[in-house]
């Protein structure tokens, strides 16, 4: 199943870490499919406050996802960021087509999901 890693990232310091960071992620994304769905991006906030940016990387599944943040290679760029920004990172898969609000409501392992 389709998983994303997320991050919602504030206080990005624009400097040559972060361009480093840019530069080299492509790279540790090719052999685990990922592919970048939303990068930023101008936000336009209908209810509530939010700030910074927000960042969705595709993968073929969790297992898939956490083997990339894993690898050697994203975790030698890591600092990267994490030492010139500050936020929130996770994996989350996509909902089972078809999906329907009201699939939330069943009990965890009838919808196939650990909450």
């Amino acid at each position: 199943m389709t998983a994303y890693a997320i991050a919602h990232l504030r206080d990005v310091e624009p400097c040559p870490a972060i361009v480093e960071y840019l530069e080299k992620i492509d790279t540790t994304l090719a052999p685990y499919g990922g592919r970048f769905v939303i990068h930023g991006g101008r936000v336009e906030r209908l209810e509530g406050k939010f700030s910074g940016d927000l960042i969705m990387i595709e993968f073929a599944s969790r297992e898939i996802a956490r083997a990339w943040y894993r690898s050697s290679a994203y975790q030698a760029i890591l600092p990267l960021r994490t030492e010139h920004s500050r936020g929130e990172v996770f994996l989350i898969d996509q909902v089972e087509m078809p999906h329907r609000a009201t699939d939330v409501l069943r009990p965890a392992h009838e919808n196939g999901s650990a909450k």
